[in-house]
């Protein structure tokens, strides 16, 4: 093999390494890009999760004050109906 011939074997595998290395390189950057993506649609998912999770608390409380006015309305209707029965009963003056 003559000295020119083996300079352009070397210059061969040179550009076939480089383009590999360009090839490796765009694939990294694609992960990168993904993982970037990935990471800012988790972002969101957490933000929404604690945006979520602050409304559940809210209607929790809501619905367990409801729930004490209910059992107070409750008791007063009872009473007020026992009330009634009493007065067409004749049992109160």
């Amino acid at each position: 093999m003559s000295e020119t011939s083996s300079v352009e074997a070397a210059s061969t595998r040179l550009q076939r390494a480089l383009a590999a290395l360009e090839e490796a390189l765009e694939r990294r950057l694609d992960l990168e890009r993904g993982r970037s993506t990935l990471a800012d649609q988790l972002h969101a998912v957490g933000v929404d999760r604690a945006r979520l999770a602050a409304a559940l608390d809210q209607e929790t409380a809501r619905g367990q004050k409801l729930a004490g006015v209910n059992r107070e309305v409750a008791g007063r209707l009872d009473q007020a109906m026992s009330t009634i029965r009493s007065v067409l009963a004749g049992d109160q003056p």
